[in-house]
């Protein structure tokens, strides 16, 4: 827990200036064109997904719309929005590349990400977990041992995994799937024993029949989540943390904290209010 408060400090103070990005920035394009291009996941309910009316909708999804109304104010002009679809594979590299000004889905921040984009304040604290078929005789970590366990290749769902298995020394089957659907397919056709992902993500993908499924115990890693920014351009990244900051310290960030996670209580929790604290910054 101690470590985890240092690395939250330690991400707020690296929201501050970096290298400039001079008069060509991206708010700079954004103000000029009148659009802001977001990229949404269809697969990441209930952070970013498509709704029943076909349009993007979730958590981040509603935070990147606060967001940009925010920065309607900042640059005084009014700013469409224009939806770039993005999957787990191409979602860092829509934004390093420019087709998206911003990833609103459920992406972690890492090290190695860092080396190709930059990330706004946290917007939300996850858990790497693992659900099994609830007739299975696994119960925790600790009978993966023979297994087979699929898990999207690339995230860091996939290194905590393999790390808490070395740790384990247990012998278990990793398969690398491409999403969450193939994940979960192969789950209810007994082709895997279990599937790792984000927790919620996870409740998110279920089928019709949640029963059939149950989620081990074990918090595998701590998944920081943020909006994926352009690396380096510090004047877009404190503009964005500028809308974040004024929805935390107003009464609509629980609002929507209680649309679209009603089944984890009724307030955040320590870790998860510790995000809206430490991402509210005074003028």
């Amino acid at each position: 827990m101690g470590r985890l408060v240092v690395f939250l400090v330690a991400m707020i103070c690296a929201c501050g200036p970096a290298l400039a990005q001079g008069e060509e920035g991206r708010l700079k394009q954004i103000s000029e064109r009148g659009t802001v291009k977001l990229a949404y996941r269809s697969d990441a309910n209930p952070f970013s997904f498509v709704n029943a009316k076909g349009q993007p909708d979730g958590y981040t999804v509603d935070l990147c719309k606060f967001v940009v109304q925010s920065l309607e104010q900042q640059l005084n002009a009014r700013l469409a929005i224009t939806w770039v679809p993005v999957d787990t594979q191409n979602r860092i590299e829509t934004v390093a590349n420019g087709t998206a000004d911003m990833e609103c889905g459920s992406t972690t921040v890492s090290f190695e990400r860092m080396k190709k984009v930059d990330f706004s304040s946290f917007i939300f604290m996850e858990n790497t977990g693992l659900v099994v078929r609830a007739n299975s005789r696994i119960f925790s970590v600790g009978d993966l041992g023979g297994k087979t366990i699929a898990v999207i290749a690339g995230t860091t769902n996939e290194a905590a995994l393999a790390k808490e298995l070395q740790r384990r020394q247990l012998q278990t089957s990793l398969i690398r799937v491409k999403d969450r659907r193939e994940g979960m397919t192969g789950l209810e056709s007994g082709a895997f024993d279990g599937f790792a992902s984000d927790k919620l993500l996870l409740i998110g993908a279920l089928t019709a029949d949640a029963s059939a499924y149950k989620m081990l115990p074990e918090n595998l890693s701590y998944e920081p989540y943020a909006i994926v920014l352009p690396r380096g351009d510090w004047a877009f990244r404190m503009a964005v943390n500028k809308g974040l900051s004024q929805l935390y310290s107003s009464p609509q960030i629980l609002e929507i904290y209680l649309k679209w996670f009603p089944a984890i209580g009724e307030r955040p929790d320590l870790l998860r209010a510790a995000v809206y604290i430490f991402g509210t910054f005074p003028d």
